[in-house]
């Protein structure tokens, strides 16, 4: 009784420490679940609150949101350790105020030079999952460090050193873990206590859980945080860092080595371009697939009156669409700097028309197969998206891959290392880890960039920024990045409804629409009638969403997760 007593008083302690810091930041909070909260002067919408409210801060501090947003990624890589990452890779679209322009940064991982098509195949040459997902070889050479410092210095205006001190204040003094922390833990606690790296900080010495309310000391990652700021990217990719990494991939049969993290460098990308009912749609290039399908299917759905929301007909159309889409990314999206993508034959106006004449608007297409365009990620990613008073955005999401990534902490930095190498076709034809089919164009190359669904996005109307989103999700990130944007354009929900409402997913294969639940009963008996196989799923994706109407920013944090939305 005095355990659950001394508990208790934690918790109310945390809530009060929380509301003390909320009003000592002078933020404004939402009325409730369904309304999103309004600022004129900024907004930063995370799936960690302590990111959001230190991301609010940067900016309160005359920081723009490219500084916010960095600062926010190295936070999160201490306090949301399941997505947040130094040890992982992934994308950041950047609107410009100044420019008027918006710029896609890769910061995706990528193969070991080392690295081969069939180095996860076992004797009888299936695919070994365990080598894939959860071994040193699951591990690509990781970008975040040097992506986010790339932003850094192009667009913000703070120093290496400034947008890195919050997370290493964190790491070395300790943060408060939350429930959601607590239970992931526990749920990979398996994985975890077979590294001694990661056991030594994820559970106490007696092998016991920390617990809401306790707190998490990082000194590892505290000191592999001060050697950035001391040495610049250069510490993680050539100096101190890389060795460490090196040393523990080559003890353990890993093949990242220090040449690789050398030559490793994060690329400034043409985003993918679209219009959507006089809207403008910004998304993520390859490696990624996310902007490529989103168009995609918004370029086949712009044919359909789809104003009723989430009835039969509308879902039906919309999973037409999303099959049509997924079974041409299995066949043709993979890294651009390796194989040839026939970006704009796929976003073409003329093939989604073409494309749209294959769905029955009575029945599902079970023969769809990937088309003839012309012209030739773990359900732990995580989101955020940041606007500041200068008129900047910044969508960005990225990984570690799995929830903790393969579990392995590299001995010595106290960092996590994605198991990202899952993400290639390591046989094509066979799934990955999200069931998503691949092909040739994404198989395992030397170097190269694995396929990703991350699609952090920026929505242009009348030339300015309107919608700034993403999610997590892996396969499902696409589908639910999109059911955003079609909520607000098309259903003309606000955007915290937008990012509530009940989600519907479809990748082609399996063939299947997975829903969540509070579909309406009638609609899912509807759409059996249709001849469509429904199946009853646990939530979708965490989509961190700002809209912007008028000069006021509206933000939405998702319900799904622990996240906050922050404004000031």
């Amino acid at each position: 009784m005095i355990k659950f007593i001394s508990y208790l008083l934690k918790i109310l302690y945390i809530s009060i420490l929380f509301s003390n810091s909320v009003k000592a930041l002078n933020i404004i909070m939402p009325d409730n679940i369904f309304t999103p909260i309004q600022a004129k002067n900024g907004m930063v919408v995370t799936s960690e609150q302590l990111a959001s409210q230190i991301g609010i801060q940067v900016l309160k501090n005359g920081g723009n949101a490219i500084d916010a947003a960095v600062t926010v990624g190295f936070v999160m890589s201490v306090t949301f350790p399941q997505a947040g990452n130094i040890g992982g890779g992934g994308f950041m679209l950047v609107y410009s105020a100044d420019d008027n322009k918006v710029i896609a940064i890769d910061y995706r991982e990528q193969a070991p030079a080392k690295a081969s098509q069939d180095m996860f195949l076992d004797a009888t040459g299936e695919v070994d999952y365990q080598l894939s997902q959860f071994s040193y070889l699951s591990a690509g050479v990781p970008g975040t460090v040097a992506g986010m410092a790339m932003a850094l210095e192009k667009y913000g205006t703070l120093s290496l050193a400034e947008a890195l001190a919050p997370a290493i204040k964190l790491a070395e003094t300790g943060f408060i873990l939350n429930h959601s922390i607590s239970n992931s833990i526990k749920q990979r606690s398996d994985n975890f206590s077979k590294y001694p790296t990661t056991k030594a900080i994820f559970l106490k010495p007696d092998g016991n859980f920390y617990e809401a309310g306790e707190l998490l000391i990082q000194k590892d990652l505290a000191n592999t945080l001060k050697t950035i700021v001391k040495q610049g990217v250069k510490g993680f990719y050539t100096g101190e860092i890389a060795k460490l990494i090196a040393n523990d991939m080559h003890k353990h049969g890993g093949l990242i080595t220090t040449a690789d993290l050398a030559n490793y460098q994060p690329k400034l990308r043409e985003p993918m371009y679209g219009t959507y009912r006089n809207h403008e749609i910004y998304s993520m290039s390859p490696p990624s697939s996310g902007g490529t399908h989103i168009i995609q299917i918004l370029n086949i759905l712009e044919n359909y009156n789809i104003k009723e929301h989430n009835t039969a007909n509308t879902i039906h159309l919309m999973v037409e669409a999303m099959k049509l889409a997924y079974a041409d990314r299995a066949k043709y999206l993979g890294d651009t700097d390796f194989v040839t993508v026939p970006l704009k034959g796929l976003t073409s106006k003329k093939y989604a028309a073409k494309l749209s004449k294959l769905i029955n608007k009575l029945k599902p297409n079970n023969n769809i197969h990937f088309g003839q365009p012309s012209n030739y990620e773990s359900e732990e990613t995580t989101h955020y998206s940041v606007v500041d008073k200068y008129g900047n955005a910044v969508s960005n999401t990225y990984s570690l891959n799995f929830s903790y990534g393969s579990g392995i902490v590299i001995k010595g930095t106290g960092m996590l290392i994605n198991n990202t190498m899952d993400d290639f076709s390591s046989k094509p034809g066979k799934p990955n880890a999200y069931g998503l089919i691949g092909g040739i164009a994404n198989s395992i190359e030397p170097r190269k960039r694995m396929l990703s669904s991350m699609s952090p996005t920026i929505v242009m109307k009348n030339n300015r920024p309107f919608i700034i989103t993403g999610s997590p999700g892996g396969s499902k990130i696409i589908t639910t990045t999109l059911q955003v944007i079609l909520n607000v354009i098309d259903h003309n929900m606000n955007i915290q409804e937008a990012v509530n409402s009940v989600r519907i997913h479809h990748q082609w294969q399996p063939n299947e629409i997975r829903v969540e639940k509070g579909l309406n009963l009638d609609t899912i008996n509807l759409l059996k009638s249709m001849g469509h196989t429904v199946v009853m799923k646990h939530t979708m994706g965490a989509a961190a969403s700002i809209l912007v109407d008028n000069n006021l920013y509206y933000g939405a944090s998702d319900p799904r997760r622990n996240g906050l939305a922050l404004g000031y």
